[in-house]
């Protein structure tokens, strides 16, 4: 047996160990890999900077019981991190939210362990939530887990979707609306209860397709789901149940890169199998509701959970925009949408 026969054993073994699968044939290489976080990258978000985008951020979770909410820089540096957070676990980010008589940025995060939504101000990652924001409330089951943000074009309101650990067949997403509670700090009220689960597993991913007027979560080994955003929609029936096929076991990470206002792509992780499978945000002709996959992408990433895509230009890097995955090894990737794109139109 030769020394170099050896080395694959040795290594086949390592990765049966640890289980963890290998990366697709063809995977695409980041652009950037982040500095390691403490604990366990779970989820981004990707702050636009409206004075130089080059500055921008993109804002992780580190999910552990003295875990953090991490602010990268484009070049995968931390910046700046919160103070302990027990157990974040994913974050989105919204625009414009009217505090102290001020529009701001801000980024919401839940906080697993003590049943709340926190919420920080952008850039610098201030508090702004008097300690938090308590989710439901009245329940047996009230861990949250995924977050998505709206805002409502009508008014600029701006609500927060929310998904828990595990909860009923039934109103498994609650939302809430986010307002200043009259002392400057940021509350919420609960205007809705909607969505459906299968029970197989849990739902974790949330997005929001501000411009459509859809959110999408994925009901892990299921499927993802799709209804209207707006809570005026109080019935909210479901509109779409699609990527039913093709996964090798969890529906993660939900990404929305746009085309058009009214095309583009939605991005799912297929978490076990390293790929993104991509389908068509606007669906089929004659059905908005009909998402067709178009590819499978490979990434680098490992068992990628949470996602986020921007079609804003962001340096010789990134000049379609970057997709952002998070990865084992405690760290998040960052991708050229000009890559992706590529291995799409393949």
């Amino acid at each position: 047996m030769t020394g170099k026969y050896m080395i694959c054993l040795a290594a086949a073994a390592l990765c049966s160990a640890c289980q963890q699968p290998a990366k697709a044939p063809g995977a695409l290489e980041p652009a950037v890999i982040t500095e390691q976080v403490t604990h366990d990258t779970d989820d981004p978000a990707i702050w636009i900077n409206p004075a130089d985008t080059l500055q921008s951020l993109i804002i992780g979770t580190d999910k552990d019981s003295n875990g953090a909410l991490y602010a990268f820089d484009l070049n995968g540096k931390i910046v700046r991190k919160t103070e302990r957070l027990q157990r974040p676990n994913n974050v989105d980010i919204a625009c414009g939210l009217l505090l102290g008589g001020q529009r701001v940025d801000v980024a919401v995060v839940t906080e697993r362990e003590t049943n709340m939504l926190r919420v920080f101000k952008l850039p610098g990652l201030e508090p702004v939530d008097n300690g938090g924001i308590p989710v439901f409330e009245g329940e047996t089951e009230r861990a949250p887990m995924g977050i998505a943000l709206y805002t409502r074009p009508a008014d600029t309101a701006i609500f927060a979707i929310a998904g828990r650990k595990n909860g009923p067949v039934n109103n498994y997403l609650w939302q809430y609306r986010l307002h200043d509670n009259g002392q400057g700090q940021v509350t919420g009220t609960l205007v809705r209860k909607f969505g459906q689960y299968s029970g197989k597993k849990e739902i974790e991913a949330i997005a929001v397709d501000h411009a459509l007027g859809y959110v999408y979560c994925s009901d892990e080994t299921v499927g993802v789901r799709k209804y209207n955003a707006n809570p005026d929609d109080t019935a909210a029936p479901e509109l779409a149940l699609f990527g039913t096929t093709g996964f090798a076991s969890d529906h993660e990470g939900i990404s929305i890169y746009p085309l058009t206002d009214s095309t583009g792509y939605i991005l799912v992780s297929n978490q076990q199998a390293n790929t993104f499978m991509v389908y068509r945000r606007e669906g089929a002709a004659g059905n908005p509701h009909q998402h067709t996959l178009v590819a499978e992408v490979p990434v680098s990433t490992i068992e990628s959970d949470g996602s986020e895509v921007t079609a804003v230009p962001l340096g010789s890097r990134f000049p379609k925009g970057m997709l952002v995955a998070m990865s084992n090894g405690k760290v998040f990737h960052y991708y050229s949408w000009s890559d992706i794109e590529a291995k799409i139109r393949q």
